[in-house]
């Protein structure tokens, strides 16, 4: 028979058991993956120095959170403000049964398998955006269709900037929400954020939002799109193909756009211009050997004696009496130097030695191209 006193010294130890097993349990339950694996494969300092515990650092187990997305089950479900949008275009998005994925199960399996390869996301140039293979630039297609009949064929978004905001709330704490700015377009005059019908620019024009002051110059056919990278987006989906814009002020992005499409839509015809100045709208170029091109006439011109010659000035008038910081170009450094003039003086006496004159390697398809040649002022002689 067994004494009272070894019973009740194993009932003791079988209740310290189970206590320390429970609270293992409920401390393991607030721990990571990560420590609890560690605390199953990890070996003492004293275990480390005999050479114990080389070939059990590896896991033995798949991740099983791997493929598991919150709203994405075995049962396909759309669930609005969750895993699908709650506004599609202006209409709201019912919760609705789709059919079942059978691929589901095994792409999860094929997932957790290839845990371990991830390789980043590879685009090819033409995809990536300003800055490799991050949001803002890249195109994410046409927007979505508005009820049945309304559909946006043609069109194209790309996205001008995308960045995570955080707002610390007194009952919430540190709430998190993404801030996306897109553009969309047709590359045919129709673009939105908001709706800007310009195929070309007009003229030039300054427009300022906020503390931003854009300056928009409208370029000849070939010059390009010399602007602001988000600039440069608008005019891409918009279809404008050659203009060169400056920012002054501050670089908030989506005050640039926002100023952009103000200028835009602030725009005016010549035959609108003509008709508020009561003046003639001509274009004078060196294209054209500066002969003057009427653009537009008003229905009642102005005299010569009531025009105010202040008034004259197109680009005044567009730009809103604004003037473009420009900076003074200075000479390059080296065209200073004693030894780059005694390099011209040479190449000029080379050229005259072969040509006869100083000119250019296009002398021959543009005879224009050639030095003036300047000739001494002679005195006439007083009779």
């Amino acid at each position: 028979m067994v004494p009272s006193t070894s019973i009740t010294m194993a009932y003791n130890v079988i209740i310290r058991f189970c206590g320390s097993f429970s609270n293992t349990l409920l401390s393991s339950e607030r721990m990571p993956a990560e420590q609890i694996w560690k605390g199953v494969t990890s070996v003492s300092n004293a275990g480390k120095k005999r050479g114990r515990g080389k070939g059990v650092g590896k896991k033995m187990a798949k991740n099983l959170n791997r493929g598991q997305v919150i709203g994405f089950g075995k049962a396909n479900i759309v669930w609005p403000g969750l895993n699908a949008p709650i506004f599609r275009g202006r209409e709201i998005v019912q919760r609705e049964q789709l059919p079942e994925d059978k691929e589901r199960f095994e792409k999860i399996l094929k997932m957790r398998d290839e845990m371990g390869t991830y390789r980043p996301l590879r685009l090819s140039p033409l995809e990536r955006g300003w800055s490799g293979t991050k949001m803002p630039g890249r195109s994410i297609g046409p927007p979505d269709p508005i009820g049945e009949g309304k559909h946006f064929d043609g069109f194209d978004t790309k996205v001008l900037e995308m960045k995570t905001v955080f707002n610390m709330k007194g009952n919430l704490g540190r709430t998190r929400r993404m801030s996306v700015f897109v553009v969309t377009g047709n590359k045919n005059g129709l673009a939105g954020f908001a709706l800007g019908k310009a195929v070309d620019v007009y003229h030039d024009f300054f427009c300022q939002f906020g503390k931003v002051k854009l300056f928009v110059q409208k370029k000849p056919e070939g010059y390009g799109l010399v602007c602001h990278r988000a600039v440069k987006t608008v005019c891409e989906v918009l279809g404008i193909k050659d203009l060169y814009a400056k920012v002054e002020g501050s670089t908030n992005l989506q005050h640039i756009v926002m100023a952009f499409f103000h200028g835009l839509l602030k725009q005016k015809t010549y035959q609108q211009i003509a008709e508020e100045k009561g003046l003639h709208v001509v274009e004078i170029c060196k294209e054209a050997h500066n002969f003057p091109k009427v653009l537009a006439s008003p229905t009642n011109c102005l005299t010569k004696d009531e025009v105010d010659p202040t008034e004259m000035d197109f680009n005044q008038h567009v730009l809103d009496g604004k003037v473009r910081l420009q900076k003074k170009k200075f000479p390059k450094f080296y065209t200073l130097l004693p030894s780059y003039q005694k390099h011209l003086k040479h190449i000029r006496l080379q050229l005259r030695v072969e040509y006869g004159e100083v000119r250019s390697f296009l002398a021959d398809k543009y005879p224009e191209c050639v030095a003036p040649k300047f000739q001494k002022k002679v005195d006439s002689e007083i009779s």
